[in-house]
């Protein structure tokens, strides 16, 4: 009664669902990671959010790199800017989707060490090309604070660590090429300046990160998973159905009446 399942067609259609079933359940486990790692983080940053600020030189130092459990903590430093050094980094929108630069700020510590700073949003110019006109932060010794983040990296961004850029342009924020580039110490990440606030709002400064939605990724894992248990139970179906049809010809070819034998 089965035997067409030895058919090209059905060998095929079972191979396929063989296939298909354990390709669903990893899809169903990859969004279920992404979706705890989603909690993790916004846990993380909840909690950074709301933590004391502490000088920045007790959670990062020269050549150190950002702790998961650090990003987006509130930190301080005492110093001044260095817009000498000042570079923009390409490529940056702001909370409307208009496309700018971000404009990174070294700022040097009491004891000689480098922070690195990013001060906000600018608007790109016509050409992005020239170096575009940024307002100068306060000058002499200040304290700021700001959210601790983590080097930029081209496997984390997906952004290319482009070279040929224009002067006093970068494409990633990493505290490495710029220890290179300042040829002082620099403290391993970034901070995401949140006071003081520029005057004029010009550069604009960064919100807060969104950590209050965990995102489609759980029910996109229940999705694949459904899809699973959809796969075997759509085989038999079309087994059954096959089955039946095929049933229902033979059935039908036996009942038809023999022909008969022409007139002579």
């Amino acid at each position: 009664m089965y035997r067409f399942l030895l058919t090209r067609q059905w060998v095929i259609l079972t191979i396929l669902a063989i296939a298909l079933i354990p390709t669903m359940i990893r899809l169903g486990f990859w969004q279920l990671h992404r979706h705890e790692h989603k909690v993790a983080l916004n846990q993380v940053i909840t909690e950074s959010l709301a933590a004391r600020p502490v000088p920045a030189e007790s959670l990062t130092s020269p050549g150190a790199t950002v702790k998961h459990a650090d990003l987006y903590h509130r930190v301080t430093a005492k110093g001044h800017f260095d817009t000498a050094d000042e570079e923009v980094v390409r490529r940056r929108t702001n909370d409307n989707g208009d496309i700018g630069y971000h404009v990174l700020t070294p700022f040097v510590l009491d004891d000689g060490r480098v922070l690195l700073v990013n001060r906000g949003w600018v608007p790109t110019d016509a050409s992005q090309t020239e170096f575009p006109k940024i307002p100068a932060p306060p000058r002499g010794e200040i304290t700021v604070t700001g959210r601790l983040m983590p080097d930029e990296t081209t496997a984390a961004s997906g952004i290319k660590d482009v070279k040929g850029l224009p002067d006093r342009q970068v494409m990633l924020i990493s505290s490495t090429q710029q220890a290179e580039r300042l040829g002082k110490r620099v403290l391993g990440g970034y901070v995401q300046l949140t006071s003081p606030a520029p005057q004029g709002g010009s550069p604009q400064l960064l919100p807060d990160p969104e950590h209050s939605d965990i995102g489609p990724h759980l029910a996109y894992a229940i999705q694949w998973w459904l899809f699973t248990a959809g796969v075997p139970v759509g085989w038999v179906v079309l087994l059954r159905r096959e089955a039946r049809e095929r049933a229902q010809a033979a059935a039908a070819k036996e009942a038809a009446p023999e022909a008969e034998p022409a007139a002579v």
